[in-house]
């Protein structure tokens, strides 16, 4: 299934924002919904939706992730302020994976000694990196801290190669893209498909800027289908146009 469905969390609510927004404060939100987020994990388990992501985009999230974890036991993900520390808390309450970010960018760089170290405390099935980045001129720079430091480290094929025994998944957001409805940033697109073309890849999942069904079918073409993708601002369920019911048969 090349769609994953997700939810995301800000202030315990179900919304969607400007990602680049999130710590500016003049946070731009494209939509907040009056449904609880468990809400949504049932729809989406009813459509046989699986492999999506929670995002808890930061404090007081928790109670609002879990309630949809536990809607739909096994069928997403969770992520936002994940370590080895609390991993456990959501993976006994429905998680299939934990996502981590910032705990792989200790000092702000990546360590492949702290990948290797959740990768043993948690377990490499149970673990997705989010390797979220910023494309600039010199290539696609990975960010952490929620986005607020964009680090030294680049996105390539060759370093998802080096973190693939370690982890069961990748997941990519196009900061510069999440939330604007402009289309997806074909460079991060494009390392992604390089990568997914190996032998035996992680599957790997884009986000940001997909705005329409010609931008997914685009997207699909561009990426040989080998590129998994969510949807968020711009589905319907959130106050977009692209078809939830559509996009569940990819």
């Amino acid at each position: 299934m090349l769609f994953r469905p997700c939810i995301d969390l800000h202030g315990g609510k179900v919304k969607q924002i400007v990602g680049s927004t999130l710590e500016t404060g003049s946070l731009r939100e494209n939509f907040v919904s009056e449904k609880p987020p468990e809400y949504y994990a049932r729809l989406f388990a009813s459509l046989g939706l699986s492999g999506g992501h929670v995002v808890m985009l930061g404090p007081g999230n928790t109670e609002a992730a879990l309630s949809a974890l536990r809607a739909y036991p096994g069928g997403m993900s969770v992520g936002g302020g994940i370590s080895e520390k609390n991993a456990a808390l959501f993976l006994e309450n429905g998680a299939s994976q934990v996502i981590v970010t910032s705990a792989l960018f200790p000092n702000s760089r990546l360590d492949m000694a702290r990948a290797a170290q959740l990768s043993k405390a948690i377990g490499p099935d149970k673990l997705i990196f989010d390797l979220s980045c910023v494309s600039s001129e010199d290539g696609c720079r990975i960010a952490c801290d929620r986005w607020r430091t964009v680090t030294d480290d680049f996105l390539t094929t060759e370093l998802l190669a080096a973190l693939e025994p370690l982890c069961a998944e990748f997941l990519v957001h196009a900061v510069a893209s999440e939330g604007k409805r402009a289309g997806a940033d074909m460079r991060v697109a494009e390392i992604l498909t390089d990568y997914a073309s190996r032998p035996h890849p992680r599957p790997v999942t884009y986000a940001g800027g997909l705005s329409s069904a010609g931008d997914v079918s685009g997207f699909l073409l561009r990426t040989e289908r080998k590129v998994c993708f969510t949807v968020g601002s711009a589905l319907d369920i959130y106050g977009g146009s692209i078809s939830l019911a559509e996009l569940s048969l990819l």
